[in-house]
């Protein structure tokens, strides 16, 4: 009976990779991943040789094919993503419905780890038993619906932006936030876990100046909380 395993892997450090992690991708037989050469550079590092296949956003259902046509020559394969849980903001929660849909024999195996959601919140210093996580922000109409949802939430938002949007996704939250006369609480993490790590704290319009005295370089994982 073959395995698909849902692998974790680091989110910026590479020695944040539990030993079970790395047991399994040593053990099967191909691994599916977005970036071929981001993994291979991970792989390189504990010194893993495996066959790579690329699985990610744009690739179609013949891919999804193929990948359920190895499982069903008893290939037993991991599954990853550039950083962090695959099934957050990649497709692999696609290929793990298509494989319980027509495989429902081959065993779905979670192999936990690294994730930006859980590295903020274990920093983030208040309640967070209940909390809303959003994805990435809509890029065009939907946005200031997406910006609504942060500013009426009872619990603390979490969500993803890119460092091109960053500043611009801010400042509109903080235009509709002043509109509703409500107050906003932030932590931002840029790179996290990786060398240039950085944290912003404050009021939401104390850490938009900050981000614009700093870099904006590099992935954001912002924390939001209405405190008035």
């Amino acid at each position: 009976m073959s395995q698909l395993f849902i692998v974790a892997t680091p989110i910026g450090n590479l020695e944040d990779i539990s030993l079970r992690a790395l047991r399994i991708l040593k053990e099967v037989d191909l691994i599916l991943c977005e970036d071929t050469r981001k993994t291979q550079k991970l792989l390189i590092s504990y010194k893993i040789k495996k066959p790579l296949i690329s699985y990610h956003q744009h690739s179609s259902l013949q891919k999804i094919k193929k990948i359920t046509a190895l499982l069903q020559e008893g290939k037993d394969l991991a599954l990853v993503t550039d950083s962090g849980t695959p099934g957050v903001s990649d497709p692999g929660n696609i290929l793990v419905a298509s494989v319980r849909e027509k495989l429902p024999d081959v065993v779905i195996i979670p192999i936990p780890g690294p994730s930006a959601i859980t590295t903020m919140i274990s920093v983030a210093g208040i309640a967070m038993d209940k909390f809303l996580f959003l994805g990435f922000p809509p890029k065009k109409r939907k946005k200031k619906q997406f910006f609504q949802q942060i500013i009426n939430s009872p619990y603390p938002v979490v969500f993803y932006e890119s460092p091109y949007r960053i500043k611009k996704t801010l400042e509109g939250i903080l235009d509709l936030a002043q509109q509703d006369n409500c107050q906003l609480q932030a932590l931002i993490g840029r790179e996290l876990t990786k060398k240039f790590e950085t944290f912003y704290y404050g009021s939401l319009e104390e850490v938009i100046d900050q981000l614009k005295k700093g870099i904006s370089r590099g992935e954001f994982t912002v924390l939001l909380k209405v405190v008035s």
